[in-house]
C-alpha cells in the first residue's frame, strides 16, 4: 500500500487550520530514502524527533525546515507510511572540482582559497546563488585593480555521481589608466602643488612599477584627505571638497579624475583657551599646546596637542579622559581662538593585566615587557612603553592594548593585550653578486622565539672570494629579570687580503665569544663581553710581506682573549630604510691575554633629517671613526686593520683599496679610519611617495692610515700616503637605492674629487645589503 503523503497537509499547517491535520501518534520507525552521497546520520541529527517520540505536524513542519538548513538539499518531503515516517529526499550536487581560466591578475591558488572559506570548494555542495555572488566578488576584486572590462562567466558540467565541475571563465582585459586629474576651484596652491601630494597619477614611464595611475576609490579617498590636511595645516579652516567625479570611457580604459574644492580664508591663530577640569597643573598642560598665536592654524598641531592633553591625563592615572577642540572663528579678522575643554572623568587603577592570542609565546615572555604593573595607579605612558616593547620583540604581528572598565568598580580597569602571533623561524638559501666579492653563497636556520621561550637560535654560513664564514649564536634577551641579555657566538672565518698573490693563501679564525647587554633606556644598550680566537696564517706561498713579518714574531699560529666594550643608541624611524633619527655607537676590542695584544676603538653616528620645505627629500649624514694599536710592546696584528673604499666608504674607489699598499702589491688597509658620508635621497619621478625606490645624490670623504716610520719620501707625498690628513679621498656620484625581495639593494656611479697616483678607481659600483 502506497504511503500516505503528508507534505501538503504539513505545509497547510504552518499557515492554515484545515482539516486535513494529521492525528498525532507515536513514530515507529523512521527511514530515509534519496540518499547518494550525504551520510544518513546528517538527517537524523537535524530531525525534531526519534522513534518512539510523538509525531504532529508541529514536529513535521520543523523537520522540513531544519533539513533544508543544512544546505545539502534540494527538496525535501515527509510521508507517512501507518506510524512509519519516511524522509524522502533529493540532494544537492556535489562540487567535484574548481577551475579557472584566463587568470593573469590574480594567483588561482589565492582564489581558490578565497572561494573555498565561502564554502565553494571540492566536496562542497553546488548551490547556484552563492556561486553568483562569488561570481560578483571576483569581478569586485578585478574593479579594485582597474580592470572594468573583466568578465566572469561560470560553467557547472556534470560528471556523474551527481557531481559537477565549477569553472570560473575569467576575460580580464585591459587595465584602465588613469588619463587625467583635475583640482578645480584653487586659488592659494598650484593645481600641480596639489597634485603632487597625491598617490594616483597619470600615466609616466614608471607607473608600470608602481601601478600608481590605476584607480582605486579607497586610494582617491586616501589623496583627498592629503589635500585637506594640506589646507587644514595652512590655516585653511572651513576648506571643503565639494565633488570627486570619476569617469569612465566607453571602452573601460581611460579614467578621468575631477575633484572641486572651497578653500574659504585662512586663519591666524588669535590665542588659546583652557577650559574644564586640568587638575591643577595648568601650567604643565600649557606648556604641551603645540598651537602657536600669531602663526596660521594647523590642523595637525591641534591633533596634536589635544592627543599630549590626553596622554597627560592618562600619566596621572585618568585612563578615559575627554579632550574637545573647538575653534571660535571671527571672519572679519580672519582670526581663530582655540578652546580647548577638558574633562579628565575618575582617576583609576589597575586591577588586572590579560594577554590574549599568544598560542606559543609564552606568557612571560611577554609580561616581562609591561612597565604597567596591577595594582599600580593607571598611567598611560606606562602602557604606550609597554604595547612598543613588546612590538619590538618581532614575534607579533600586531599588538594592542584594551583598557576596560570593571563592571560595578567605576575606579578599577582591566589591561587586555591581544596579539597575532607569526613565524619566527627561518630557512634561507640565497646567493649574491656584488662588484668586489662577485658571487657570493649564504645559507641560514634563524628561530627568532625558541619553543616561545623568547629565545633567538641561529646557524649561519657564508661565502665570498676574499671572506667565508661559518657560525651558530644563541641570544638569551632576559638572562637576567633585569633585562640582561647574553649572547653566545661559536664561529670560523677565513679572509684573504685583496691582491694576494696565488689562491692558496688565507688567513683562518676560529674563536668563541660570550656577550651581555644591559639596557640602561628604551634606547640605550651597553655591551660588555669576552672571546678567545684562535688565528692561523695558512700556507707561505703567495704570502703578503706584511703577514710574513707577522709570522716572524708570532708565528703561524696566535691566539688572543678580546675583552669587547660597547655602547648603542638606536633612535632611527627604520633601520633598513631611515628617513628620520639618528644611530649612534662606541665599540672597543682590547686583548690583554694571550700572544696578540691590542686595542681596537670603532664609533659611528648617522643622522637623518628632511629637508626644510621640501619634506620628500631626506638627507643622510654618516660618520665613522677607527683606531688600533698594539699593547705591551707588541705590534698591532696585520689582520685587524680597517680597510676602506667602496659602498659603505669612499665610493668611486676600489673596495678595499685604500690605505698602505707593502712591495708584494697587497693592500694592506690600516690601523687607523675616518669615513664621512652625506646622501640626499629622492623619490623616484613616477612612484608617488613610495620609499622602497629612491635615487640619491652622495658626497664621501675618508681614508685609511698605517702607522709610517721614517722619512716621508715625495713618492709617498705623491701616492698620498704620508700618513696624515692631508691624504684624504674624496668623491660624489648619484645612485639608486631598492629595498629589493632579495635585501636593500644600492648602486652608485662616482666620480673621484679627491684622488693620488696609484690609486683604482671603480667608478660603478653595487651591493645588496649595504647601509651607506
Amino acid at each position: 500500500m502506497r504511503p500516505v503523503p503528508a507534505c501538503v497537509a504539513l505545509m497547510a499547517a504552518g499557515f492554515a487550520q484545515v482539516s486535513l491535520a494529521v492525528e498525532p501518534f507515536d513514530i515507529r520507525d523512521i527511514r530515509v530514502e534519496g540518499l547518494q552521497r550525504s551520510d544518513p546520520g546528517s538527517v537524523f541529527a537535524a530531525l525534531p524527533f526519534r522513534v518512539g517520540d510523538a509525531y504532529n505536524d508541529d514536529k513535521g513542519a520543523a523537520a522540513l525546515r531544519a533539513l533544508f538548513a543544512t544546505g545539502l538539499f534540494k527538496d525535501v518531503r515527509i510521508e507517512l507510511d501507518g506510524k512509519v515516517v519516511v524522509i524522502i529526499v533529493d540532494e544537492r550536487s556535489f562540487i567535484a572540482s574548481v577551475n579557472f581560466s584566463g587568470l593573469k591578475e590574480f594567483d588561482k591558488d589565492t582564489l581558490a582559497k578565497a572561494l573555498k572559506d565561502n564554502g565553494i570548494a571540492e566536496g562542497q555542495p553546488y548551490d547556484k546563488a552563492v556561486i553568483d555572488r562569488a561570481e560578483q566578488e571576483i569581478k569586485r576584486q578585478y574593479l579594485s585593480r582597474s580592470l572594468y572590462g573583466a568578465e566572469v562567466v561560470t560553467t557547472a558540467t556534470p560528471v556523474g555521481g551527481n557531481r559537477v565541475d565549477i569553472t570560473f571563465n575569467v576575460t580580464e582585459g585591459s587595465v584602465a589608466k588613469i588619463g587625467d586629474i583635475r583640482i578645480l576651484g584653487t586659488h592659494a596652491f598650484s593645481e600641480s602643488t596639489l597634485l603632487g601630494l597625491m598617490d594616483l597619477t597619470t600615466g609616466g614611464w614608471l607607473t608600470w612599477y608602481t601601478k600608481s595611475d590605476r584607480y582605486a576609490r579607497t586610494k582617491l579617498n586616501a589623496d583627498l584627505e592629503k589635500i585637506r590636511s594640506y589646507y587644514l595645516n595652512r590655516g585653511y579652516l572651513e576648506f571643503d571638497i565639494t565633488s570627486s567625479q570619476v569617469t569612465i570611457s566607453p571602452d573601460k580604459q581611460n579614467i578621468d579624475i575631477s575633484v572641486t574644492v572651497s578653500e574659504g580664508q585662512p586663519y591666524v591663530v588669535a590665542g588659546v583657551r583652557l577650559e574644564g577640569e586640568f587638575l591643577g597643573r595648568e601650567a604643565d598642560f600649557r606648556n604641551r599646546v603645540v598651537v602657536r598665536p600669531g602663526e596660521a592654524y594647523r590642523g595637525d598641531d591641534v591633533t596634536a596637542t589635544t592627543r599630549l592633553f590626553t596622554d597627560l591625563y592618562a600619566s596621572y592615572g585618568y585612563a578615559f579622559a575627554k579632550v574637545e577642540s573647538r575653534p571660535e572663528i571671527d571672519r572679519k579678522t580672519g582670526q581663530v581662538v582655540l578652546v580647548l575643554q577638558g574633562a579628565p572623568g575618575q582617576r583609576v587603577n589597575v586591577r588586572r593585566v590579560n594577554i590574549a592570542g599568544n598560542s606559543i609565546t609564552r606568557d612571560e615572555v611577554i609580561r616581562r615587557e609591561f612597565r604597567q604593573f596591577e595594582g599600580a595607579w593607571y598611567d598611560g605612558n606606562k602602557i604606550k612603553l609597554s604595547r612598543d616593547r613588546v612590538e619590538r620583540l618581532g614575534f607579533f604581528n600586531e599588538v594592542t592594548v584594551e583598557t576596560n572598565e570593571v563592571p560595578g568598580s567605576p575606579d578599577q580597569v582591566d589591561l587586555v593585550i591581544t596579539v597575532t602571533e607569526k613565524p619566527t623561524g627561518s630557512l634561507q638559501l640565497s646567493a649574491g653578486f656584488s662588484s668586489a666579492d662577485r658571487l657570493s653563497l649564504s645559507a641560514s636556520i634563524r628561530k627568532e622565539n625558541v619553543f616561545g621561550s623568547g629565545n633567538y637560535l641561529g646557524f649561519d654560513i657564508n661565502t665570498s672570494r676574499s671572506s667565508r664564514s661559518l657560525s651558530v649564536s644563541t641570544v638569551d634577551p632576559y638572562f637576567t629579570d633585569d633585562g640582561v641579555s647574553r649572547a653566545i657566538e661559536v664561529y670560523y672565518r677565513t679572509s684573504k687580503p685583496i691582491n694576494s698573490r696565488g689562491d692558496k693563501f688565507e688567513l683562518a679564525t676560529p674563536g668563541a665569544s660570550i656577550r651581555f647587554g644591559v639596557p640602561f633606556t628604551e634606547f640605550d644598550t651597553v655591551f660588555f663581553g669576552v672571546g678567545g680566537e684562535e688565528t692561523v696564517i695558512g700556507t707561505s706561498e703567495g704570502l703578503p710581506l706584511s703577514y710574513t713579518k707577522y709570522v716572524d714574531t708570532f708565528g703561524r699560529y696566535s691566539w688572543a682573549t678580546p675583552l669587547t666594550v660597547g655602547w648603542a643608541r638606536e633612535e632611527r624611524d627604520n633601520p633598513v630604510s631611515p628617513t628620520r633619527g639618528q644611530y649612534k655607537r662606541i665599540n672597543l676590542d682590547l686583548s690583554l691575554i694571550g700572544d696578540v695584544r691590542y686595542a681596537r676603538l670603532n664609533g659611528q653616528m648617522q643622522h637623518f633629517m628632511a629637508v626644510p620645505y621640501f619634506p620628500k627629500l631626506t638627507l643622510g649624514l654618516n660618520g665613522e671613526i677607527g683606531y688600533g694599536a698594539g699593547l705591551g710592546g707588541l705590534p698591532y696584528p696585520t689582520f685587524k686593520n680597517f680597510y676602506g673604499g667602496g659602498l659603505g666608504s669612499v665610493r668611486a674607489f676600489e673596495p678595499n683599496s685604500l690605505g698602505d699598499v707593502d712591495v708584494t702589491g697587497v693592500y694592506n688597509g690600516g690601523n687607523k679610519r675616518l669615513n664621512l658620508n652625506a646622501e640626499m635621497y629622492f623619490p623616484v619621478p613616477g612612484t608617488g611617495n613610495d620609499k622602497s625606490l629612491r635615487i640619491f645624490t652622495f658626497a664621501d670623504a675618508g681614508n685609511v692610515w698605517g702607522d709610517h716610520a721614517g722619512t716621508v719620501t715625495q713618492q709617498d707625498r705623491d701616492r698620498g700616503r704620508t700618513g696624515s690628513l692631508t691624504d684624504i679621498r674624496a668623491s660624489a656620484g648619484f645612485g639608486l637605492s631598492w629595498i629589493s625581495p632579495v635585501g636593500p639593494l644600492k648602486m652608485s656611479y662616482g666620480t673621484p674629487l679627491r684622488s693620488f697616483s696609484g690609486d683604482k678607481i671603480q667608478r660603478f659600483q653595487f651591493q645588496i645589503g649595504t647601509a651607506f
